[in-house]
């Protein structure tokens, strides 16, 4: 055996390329190769520009000790969570089931050999800390339990999916109040967001209040939107120097970000910051919108189609946050910073300072601070294209065009669409490097694009093109049996279960978009029945599903026969 990475076009599995263990990409041949060796499989999920990932790998994957153990016991599978978002959900879903909370990446799965897991971690260190166990002595307690059990593993599989299957009451209607108010009882009034740290942005709970306080305009709805833009806008998950924000801040003030600056929160950022701005005119924000297009626009780029990559790392020269924060010395000389920043010698930290902002400051400022940083080495890119992504972009330029028509924002998002014909519509949809690979979100989000392509131009060929789509999308996706779409393709499904998504997560839930789009197309019979399956999904998963609430009162809305504008359905 060898690591089979080497030619994978992936930035994530290119960076494992030449670790000592034999990885193997998922394929229905890899677990073939376990099931015919009664092997158990090691899955390690990552993404390019996550920063424990690349510890994990260099303590452990870059390690032969643990190499040697991890090809003797395990068939090994390294899968970039990007470029397979199904084994993402699902694997997600199984930690979540075996551990009680949350995961997160690196996502370190065991399964049986027959591809189901029966243990699931995140991040193991090289040797034990932090009540952590070292990942070489977790490979010899899971090897020896596989031997030693290897039967009942198996028989528990039945188990497992049975747990994993979603639950459904049989709801055909009912009021979102009660879910609005759980959302907003779970808010920190002080800081935004969530209550605690970490703190996330939450796009897919703000983007629903806001659509609530537009039909209804009940301050509640508003007030929370406003807080979390005024804090993304000025605290230190916003980059003052070039724009864009940070994926999430490990404190609740949202102080210290974690570095990475990902193609889907700066999508969402600008789509909530522009639709704000339609009820709650402000300078201030337009400016921050502007300068976060622009770095986009400028620095989110791969060359060969034009179209944007996925996301920029955390860590450059080896150091988280390199890149972004300064010595008290390097900025000390600009003249008044103090004035604008929170400047002291003794940093906010670590020792280094991460800006935050007291007021608005003086392009002088940001010019001085940009020279600073120009001469720093940059943060890896990854450039690989995803069409989902893209497209969540290009209806962010668009919401853009209704609050800031002469920037040209209107231009770039046809230009985008023009870029993503040439690359991802030439034959059938696929979602980034494999032609043979495409989700519900890509069909989804694209839909969602050409319809507000055909609103804001008012060519029917957009429109068009979207309902061409919409029937693909029932095609290849949709579950008759279940009312209800599955992640993946139906006949191509190289999962132990199929995986049906209803939950928001870093974008909002496909079944969420697809009842919007469907709804914009006068495809009612299709809307209504996929409404009311959500509408059962809703009182076990309310938690999960804020843009789903959003989705189903829209369609109650045009289905009643309501104008959507200025009265109130605007999404």
């Amino acid at each position: 055996m060898t690591n089979e990475l080497l030619n994978d076009p992936s930035p994530y599995l290119q960076q494992h390329k030449d670790n000592p263990v034999f990885w193997k990409r998922w394929s229905k041949e890899t677990l073939k190769t376990a099931k015919e060796n009664k092997k158990p499989i090691l899955l390690s999920i990552g993404y390019a520009s996550c920063h424990w990932c690349h510890v994990m790998a260099h303590e452990s994957f870059e390690d032969k000790e643990t190499a040697n153990l991890m090809n003797k016991f395990f068939i090994n599978i390294k899968v970039d969570r990007e470029e397979r978002p199904d084994l993402d959900f699902v694997f997600q879903s199984s930690f979540q089931l075996f551990n009680q909370t949350s995961g997160g990446w690196p996502l370190t799965v065991f399964l049986d050999e027959n591809g189901v897991p029966f243990m699931a971690g995140t991040y193991f260190p090289k040797e034990e800390k932090n009540n952590l166990p070292s990942f070489k002595n977790v490979i010899l307690k899971i090897s020896e339990v596989y031997s030693d059990q290897r039967e009942k593993i198996l028989n528990q599989s039945s188990l497992i999916k049975k747990h994993l299957e979603l639950q459904k009451n049989a709801v055909i209607n009912q009021s979102f109040q009660p879910f609005l108010d759980d959302i907003l009882n779970g808010l920190d009034p002080v800081n935004g967001g969530y209550k605690g740290a970490p703190k996330f942005p939450i796009f897919n709970i703000n983007d629903t209040l806001l659509y609530f306080y537009r039909k209804n305009k009940e301050k509640k709805f508003l007030s929370p939107v406003a807080l979390i833009i005024k804090k993304l806008c000025s605290k230190g998950i916003y980059d003052h120097v070039e724009g864009g924000i940070a994926r999430y801040t490990v404190d609740e003030s949202w102080l210290i970000p974690h570095f990475e600056k990902m193609l889907y929160d700066n999508a969402q950022f600008v789509s909530l910051v522009s639709k704000y701005l339609t009820v709650n005119p402000s300078k201030y924000f337009e400016k921050k919108l502007i300068k976060t297009i622009h770095f986009m626009k400028n620095n989110f780029h791969e060359s060969k189609f034009g179209l944007l990559g996925s996301a920029y790392d955390a860590d450059s020269d080896g150091e988280e946050g390199k890149y972004y924060i300064f010595d008290y010395n390097e900025i000390k000389n600009i003249s008044n910073i103090e004035k604008f920043f929170e400047i002291k010698p003794e940093g906010n930290w670590e020792g280094k300072i991460i800006l935050n902002e007291i007021i608005e400051p003086p392009d002088e400022i940001i010019h001085e601070l940009f020279k600073i940083r120009q001469k720093k080495n940059k943060p890896f890119f990854d450039d690989k294209t995803q069409l989902d992504l893209n497209s969540l972009w290009l209806s962010s330029l668009i919401s853009s065009h209704y609050v800031l028509p002469k920037e040209g924002y209107l231009k770039l998002a046809e230009d985008l669409y023009s870029k993503i014909e040439k690359k991802f519509m030439k034959e059938n949809l696929f979602h980034s490097f494999s032609k043979d690979i495409v989700f519900l979100e890509d069909y989804a989000f694209l839909i969602q694009a050409l319809l507000d392509l055909n609103e804001a131009t008012m060519n029917i060929q957009y429109k068009l093109k979207a309902k061409e789509l919409a029937k693909k999308t029932i095609e290849l996706f949709y579950l008759k049996e279940k009312k209800i779409f599955q992640k993946n393709k139906i006949q191509n499904n190289d999962i132990f279960i199929a995986p049906i998504d209803i939950s928001d997560n870093t974008t909002p839930n496909g079944n969420s978009i697809m009842l919007i789009n469907l709804t914009r197309l006068g495809m009612i019979e299709n809307a209504t029945e996929l409404a009311s399956s959500l509408n059962g999904y809703l009182n076990k998963y309310k938690v999960f599903m804020a843009s789903s609430i959003k989705s189903i009162d829209f369609f109650n809305e045009i289905r009643s026969g309501k104008k959507c504008g200025e009265e109130g359905c605007q999404i």
